[in-house]
């Protein structure tokens, strides 16, 4: 059990290396008298870098998602250090959720959906269980035709974070690249899109994950519970000890 808790990571953990110290860095020391623009922006970036590279080497296995976020840091720091048009950066926020999202519908037509990938992990559910409920329900192909409609909704999430991450792009960065200000603002984007960005596109995953697991609850008649991996399960209540007089 220790060392089950020890693998999995703390979330509070991930938004201070991801988020928090690089908006600090960007915010404070980008100054010619601290870091400058340049290293600032550099500094920065290699937290959310070094810590995705540490948790795909820890994990010894290829995360989709981390990988995803790897490229987004190292492309935001070479649009940002190359002093292209802020019109550049937009469009590298935006491209990446866009080109995401149609992946996963185009996935669609393919034996392999993203969306299989990103949310029917073994981390998360007994796929083998899941499986086996299914075929000997019958219901493998019902399930598959509902995942195409879960699938347009997750893939909403990711075009909506693409129209979120455009505009405020071209709203918040309004000094010229390779200034402090530029540096400086490109950290306020980062905070920022936590709140404007994440937030909306996590209430639709959510969402879309509750329509999953009653998807999943119909179809196989097993409960939740069943149908979570081992970690994930509700622990059951200890009886307390008889007392002995």
């Amino acid at each position: 059990m220790g060392k089950e808790k020890a693998k999995q990571q703390n979330p509070l953990v991930s938004i201070a290396i991801n988020i928090v110290i690089p908006v600090v860095i960007l915010s404070f020391l980008s100054k010619e008298k601290y870091l400058g623009p340049v290293w600032s922006l550099v500094v920065g970036l290699l937290f959310p870098i070094g810590y995705g590279l540490h948790t795909l080497v820890k994990e010894r296995k290829a995360d989709f998602m981390s990988i995803i976020g790897i490229i987004s840091v190292v492309l935001t720091g070479a649009v940002g250090i190359s002093g292209l048009p802020k019109e550049y950066m937009a469009i590298k926020e935006a491209a990446i959720p866009l080109l995401l999202g149609v992946a996963i519908v185009g996935s669609l037509k393919t034996p392999f959906p993203l969306i299989k990938k990103i949310m029917m992990t073994e981390a998360l559910f007994d796929v083998e269980r899941l499986k086996g409920a299914l075929k000997e329900k019958g219901t493998e192909a019902k399930f598959e035709k509902r995942l195409v409609g879960l699938t347009w909704g997750f893939a909403s999430s990711m075009f909506l974070s693409a129209g979120l991450n455009y505009t405020l792009v071209m709203i918040v960065l309004k000094s010229p690249p390779g200034t402090d200000g530029y540096t400086a603002e490109l950290g306020k984007i980062m905070w920022m899109g936590f709140i404007v960005v994440m937030i909306p596109c996590m209430i639709i995953m959510i969402w879309v994950l509750n329509k999953l697991f009653d998807t999943l609850m119909e179809l196989t008649g097993l409960k939740l519970n069943d149908l979570l991996a081992a970690h994930h399960k509700e622990k059951p209540v200890a009886e307390p000890d008889p007392q002995v007089d």
